[in-house]
């Protein structure tokens, strides 16, 4: 009889659990019994494992093998325990089959990928989370196959070993040498579109008004609703807020990458995702594309992805109201839980909502709407799709109107550089403003906070006080005027918001007002 035990992790959501791997093999009828709540791709592991071990050169042990994945009450899903799976039942193997190797040790050691039929160790999915996740638990040793070994040491503290085959490992921890060939190291497939270079500010003519919305989003964090006829300028206005928002910190940075790495959209070969991602998916998008699902453990969706960077919502009407709806608590809590019968995964969702919208299905309900064809119903019909609740959590709501002649033939514009220099001034700004808090922009900053900073003012609630009046502002939307004014503050250089911010601010929030 022969046991050994090795590492693997788990992984649900975001948040990974290290796996005991432990293999016993006893002198009985053959067989290979998994336990451990594997999901039907862990099952098949049993094939994989053994025919990868027969193409590595090694005898399969005619015994009775049972491999159990402890805690076994945490349901465990996918092939990246292949390789936990086969160290462990080769270095349980005694007698003159075996490969001979150390059992001293092996428990602290995490094995990660999947086996291919000829022994060859492919890449999985979540390799960053799933490495950090073993660091935090006291197993920085981890052996991952050859094409996820740069991802894996992006993370602080992890010692990795790439191996291109089974042979490698099992030579890694005494076994035979003579059975390690040159083998090709399966690389990684990604399903990550080409990087997209945001274009210039300077390419949008007039649009003062706009423009200065698109700033002030981006130095607070806001969301914006872009309303106007077509070819006003709405999607190019949004594809340019990427190019103004600042570098993602060294946190961000490892909590984006780590999303993408779950999703399979991350090229460790240019390290840390730095720059803040962008996600348009397109309006017949499913909930799930979305909003992230999938049978078993769900997959993050364009939400997700879209984790300290933009989420863009171009002909917002046109969505779906279940896809719509589902955003509301993302926008409200910076992170999305999602409940499947095989359970629940937690991924981070704080990004910035930009949704762009016509007025009406004809596009041209402007001004006094003499071209539009749509009856006022219609009119009503088609915004109200774009919810109250919804849109009462979106910060900075403006109309773009179209670009007069005079601003086409004489208008010029500032370059993507200099605005973005004002917003990193203003981000900076909030951040010392916030440095003892666990919020870093205006825009997740709460209301109680907000009243407290405002204390020795009480003379600028006076125009929310009229505006709440008046029936143009929910409680909620006070507390999101106080933060669009704190940002215009700190765009200004101000160290505290004035009557006039206050005025402006209620301007970006209730002057793109359709309801």
């Amino acid at each position: 009889m022969g046991i050994a035990t090795t590492r693997a992790v788990s992984l649900v959501g975001m948040q990974g659990h290290v796996v005991e791997v432990q293999a016993h093999l006893a002198a009985s009828v053959p067989g290979f019994t998994l336990v451990g709540l594997p999901d039907a791709a862990l099952s098949e592991s049993r094939d994989r494992v053994r025919a990868a071990v027969t193409s590595t050169g090694l005898p399969w042990p005619v015994k009775k093998i049972t491999v159990n994945l402890s805690p076994a009450s945490l349901r465990k899903q996918g092939s990246a325990y292949d390789l936990a799976i086969a160290v462990a039942i080769l270095a349980g193997t005694d007698g003159p089959t075996s490969p001979g190797m150390r059992t001293t040790g092996l428990d602290r050691v995490v094995h990660l990928g999947e086996l291919g039929l000829d022994g060859r160790v492919q890449p999985v999915r979540g390799v960053l989370p799933i490495v950090a996740a073993a660091v935090d638990a006291g197993f920085p040793d981890v052996v991952v196959a050859a094409g996820d070994a740069d991802e894996a040491r992006l993370v602080p503290g992890a010692r990795v070993v790439g191996a291109a085959s089974l042979a490698e490992v099992v030579a890694l921890h005494g076994g035979p040498q003579e059975l390690v060939r040159e083998v090709v190291a399966v690389r990684p497939a990604r399903s990550a579109l080409a990087a997209r270079l945001p274009g210039d500010l300077a390419d949008v003519v007039g649009q003062e008004r706009p423009r200065a919305a698109l700033e002030v989003a981006a130095a607070g964090g806001h969301h914006l609703l872009l309303v106007g006829p077509p070819g006003a300028g709405k999607t190019m206005l949004a594809s340019r807020l990427p190019g103004i928002l600042p570098d993602l910190t060294d946190r961000e940075a490892v909590e984006v990458t780590a999303v993408h790495s779950v999703a399979g959209t991350f090229d460790p070969g240019g390290g840390l995702i730095r720059r803040p991602p962008y996600e348009d998916p397109h309006h017949t998008a499913t909930q799930a594309a979305v909003v992230g699902g999938g049978s078993g453990i769900p997959r993050p969706g364009a939400v997700s992805r879209a984790h300290r960077g933009i989420l863009f919502l171009d002909e917002a009407p046109e969505f779906g109201a279940r896809v719509l709806e589902t955003l509301r608590q993302p926008l409200e809590q910076g992170e999305l839980v999602i409940h499947r019968s095989g359970g629940a995964a937690r991924y981070p969702a704080r990004f910035q909502l930009v949704m762009a919208a016509n007025p009406c299905p004809c596009g041209l309900a402007i001004g006094k709407g003499l071209e539009c064809s749509c009856s006022p119903t219609l009119r009503r019909r088609y915004f109200a799709r774009l919810s109250g609740p919804l849109l009462d959590r979106v910060d900075v709501q403006v109309e773009v109107l179209p670009v007069g002649r005079v601003e086409r033939m004489e208008g010029t514009s500032e370059p993507t550089a200099a605005v973005a220099a004002r917003v990193l001034a203003a981000r900076q700004a909030a951040r010392a403003r916030l440095a003892d808090t666990p919020w870093s922009t205006n825009a997740e900053m709460p209301g109680r906070f907000l009243r407290d900073l405002l204390r020795p003012h009480p003379g600028l609630l006076a125009p929310i006080e009229r505006a709440m009046s008046d029936g143009r502002l929910s409680l909620r939307g006070v507390d999101r005027v106080l933060r669009i004014a704190w940002t215009i503050a700190d765009l200004a250089g101000r160290a505290a918001p004035t009557v006039t911010d206050v005025g402006n601010a209620l301007l970006l929030r209730t002057g793109g007002d359709h309801g």
